[in-house]
This record gives C-alpha cells, structure tokens and sequence, in this order.
C-alpha cells in the first residue's frame, strides 16, 4: 500500500515542528525574578553645598554621650546628626584633616554637616536622612577608639573656664566647652538666663549627671554658678506652648513678680 505523498509532507512538518519546540524549550533558559530595586541614592550631591576644611581639635558630646560634632582647630564648630555617631567615631578623631560639606550659619562659625571626608584615609560619613549608613565602613579598626561606650555616673562637681558656647543645628545655644575638654549641656530654652554664665573665661562650677566614655566628658548641667556659693538651678525643657494634656493645653509660668 503507498501512501500518499502529502500525508508524508504534513507528518515530517508536524514532527520537526515538534521537535523545535522541545529543543526551544530544553535550550532556553529560566526566567529569572526581578531583581530587587537597588538601594536609593542620595537625591542631592552633598559636594553641592559650602564646604569647609580644616583639623579636628575635639569631638563634640551630646548630653547623652554621642557624638553630635566637632571643633576645628580654627574655632569652627560643625554639627553632625547623633545617629551618625558611631560611623563619625570610626572615620575621624581629633588630629585629623577633613573636609566638611554643608549649611554654614550666616552669623556664626557654625556649620551643619551633609558630609565629612577625613583627607588621609578618605572615609566619608554622609547624612542620608535615615538612621542606616548610606554605604558600608571598613571593619572598626583596634588601633582606634573602641566607639562611644557610655558610662554614666551619679551627680558630680564640675569647674573651669569657658572657652566656647556650643550649640544645636538651628544655631540655638545649647552647652558650653570648658577650657579642660569637658563639655557641660543644658535645655537651649536655658541659655538666655545662662548668658552671663557662658562668656568665654568666664569660671563656672557645674553640679549634674556627668557621663564619661573614650571619647571625653559631658555633663547635663543641673545646677550652675560661677562658684559653689552661687549656684543657679537649670530646670529641665519648658514644654511647647501648644501641648496639650489631660488638664488642656499647658503654659509656661510667668516670671515672679518683681
């Protein structure tokens, strides 16, 4: 029996067409997922802003023992964010040079750090905004620092001689550095009664919770004066004038009568 001629065409046409699906689907190869999106990069570049260089004399210390900044050898304070402080423990310390990009203040040598770059070994601490690193630091080296382990201490004595103000990142005074390294910090809303107390070599004894870890000595002042015989109570922060609690919204006392 002979088959026709036709039938064979179809039937070669479907087999190789078969085939080249199967040998498609052996040679091709799996769809990968999606990669996930890459970490966001920062929106603006901080090189950007105003930038100042210059030597770390000392790091600054907020009341709670982190680092929150720094003092160049030229009087410049520059202010960093307390959730960077232990990459800004890591990267930097008093003695290097460094190159600080930022916000400075019109009326003060105050600047606000986006980013500071240590000019010798190149570490960048940049602000993304967040309470993560923006890229990875090198492994703490054991020659440096072991970091900003806090260790507080009951009530204690403090004296010296003023040798700057400190202050916050809107310029608001918030502490002084004494002229042995030791910091003492009180509520911004302080400083105007304090003003007298804080003028550069003026002496002052300080009474408050003191706090000393690798990185130096801060004090959150409870009492000041300008010796022991004067000493003035620092109160804790006023609350804001529109906040509100159980008893509606609460003020601040007026000042005694005179």
């Amino acid at each position: 029996m002979r088959t026709p001629l036709t039938l064979i065409s179809t039937s070669a046409l479907t087999l190789m067409t078969v085939s080249a699906v199967s040998l498609a689907q052996e040679v091709a190869p799996p769809i990968q997922p999606m990669a996930p999106a890459a970490s966001q990069a920062l929106v603006y570049d901080p090189h950007q802003f105003p930038f100042v260089r210059g030597e770390i004399e000392q790091l600054t210390l907020s009341a709670r023992g982190d680092i929150d900044g720094f003092i160049l050898t030229d009087g410049t304070e520059v202010k960093t964010a307390p959730y960077l402080s232990t990459q800004i423990a890591f990267a930097i310390k008093p003695g290097d040079r460094v190159t600080v990009h930022g916000l400075k203040a019109a009326a003060l040598p105050l600047l606000s750090a986006v980013s500071v770059t240590d000019e010798a070994t190149n570490r960048t601490v940049t602000d993304s905004g967040t309470s993560g690193p923006m890229s990875p630091l090198p492994p703490p080296d054991p020659t440096r620092r072991g970091g900003p382990a806090q260790v507080p201490g009951a009530s204690s004595e403090t004296t010296g001689r003023v040798r700057m103000a400190l202050h916050g990142p809107q310029g608001e005074v918030n502490g002084v550095l004494l002229d042995n390294g030791a910091i003492l910090r009180f509520p911004p809303d302080q400083g105007a009664q304090l003003s007298a107390l804080i003028e550069p070599r003026q002496s002052v004894v300080a009474e408050g919770i003191a706090i000393t870890n690798a990185l130096g000595t801060v004090v959150e002042v409870q009492q000041i004066g300008p010796s022991r015989t004067q000493l003035l109570a620092v109160g804790p922060p006023s609350p804001p004038l529109g906040d509100r609690g159980p008893a509606g919204p609460r003020r601040r006392p007026p000042p005694p009568a005179s």
